[in-house]
């Protein structure tokens, strides 16, 4: 996949797939056929953007291969590398990275794009996303550094780091790319003029967090920056939910039905005993005889 194929796209480009990832993804929920849940999206969707004709060749894709990601991986153009890497990853055979997350993931994904990006917040969001979800660094870095909105001082480093991940704290990463650090190296040095040989990509607030996580897993890191600057949030899992399967009507007669069975077990063993039916405080009729 070439790299200079893809382009950043429209605002409405990228609403408009937000909107898509989120119906695919409800849609799923109700065991509808792919084909079926791609050609109602499609006609819901703006005719003035490509992502109706983007659809219709997904659509035979799946025909053909059975996966949404093959046809995504042959319109570089219009979705991303890395958009084309998480929904692979989600349709692998076997796979634990379920797809419902993997469509929320690029359904907040478009939305950013259509706001404000900036390339700290998407870099760290697409990095997160392989964390948390244990996508893989190597391939997964790949797809980020394809990314159309870097430039290139910025794929030649993320080329660079993803062999460096293993030695390095990701934190430390940040801060020597941060205008914190050359702060902090013209005071410590007394170089006023100090000017690094290499790109700086990172604020001073995004070096500050990054120095104040140094050591620690670097999520805690993540959530600062969404805290502090407003960087987009990952989808998480949600916890199963505790509430009970059964309706409470439904699990009372099944209750009821489980006495009933009980009792008649125990009038076939001739261990039936009606002392377990008084009323708290009433004698027992062989009383009521006797007295």
């Amino acid at each position: 996949m070439s790299s200079s194929s893809a382009r950043v796209l429209d605002r409405e480009e990228y609403v408009e797939q937000a909107y898509f990832f989120k119906s695919y993804s409800e849609r799923l929920t109700d065991n509808l056929p792919a084909q079926e849940i791609l050609t109602s999206i499609s006609e819901e969707l703006l005719a003035t953007t490509n992502l109706p004709k983007a659809i219709e060749f997904l659509k035979g894709e799946i025909l053909l291969k059975g996966k949404v990601s093959d046809g995504m991986q042959r319109l570089p153009h219009y979705f991303t590398p890395f958009q084309t890497y998480v929904m692979a990853r989600a349709e692998e055979d076997k796979s634990r990275f379920d797809i419902s997350i993997a469509l929320h993931i690029l359904q907040r994904l478009a939305e950013y794009m259509s706001e404000n990006p900036t390339r700290p917040g998407l870099f760290i969001y697409q990095f997160e996303c392989l964390a948390r979800n244990r996508l893989g660094y190597d391939a997964g870095m790949l797809a980020i550094a394809e990314d159309p909105f870097f430039d290139e001082d910025w794929k030649n480093w993320l080329q660079r780091i993803r062999f460096q991940l293993g030695e390095h704290d990701f934190c430390d990463l940040i801060y020597y790319r941060s205008e914190q650090y050359v702060e902090e190296r013209r005071h410590r040095t007394r170089e006023p003029d100090y000017q690094p040989s290499y790109k700086i990509f990172f604020g001073r607030q995004e070096g500050r967090i990054a120095k104040a996580n140094q050591g620690k897993d670097p999520l805690y890191m993540f959530s600062a920056l969404q805290r502090q600057l407003n960087y987009p949030k990952v989808p998480r899992i949600k916890p199963k939910s505790n509430a009970p399967i059964l309706h409470p009507a439904v699990e009372m007669r099944l209750q009821r039905l489980e006495q009933r069975l009980q009792l008649l077990e125990s009038e076939a063993k001739d261990e039936f005993d009606l002392s377990q039916f008084y009323v708290q405080g009433n004698p027992s009729p062989k009383k009521l005889e006797n007295d």
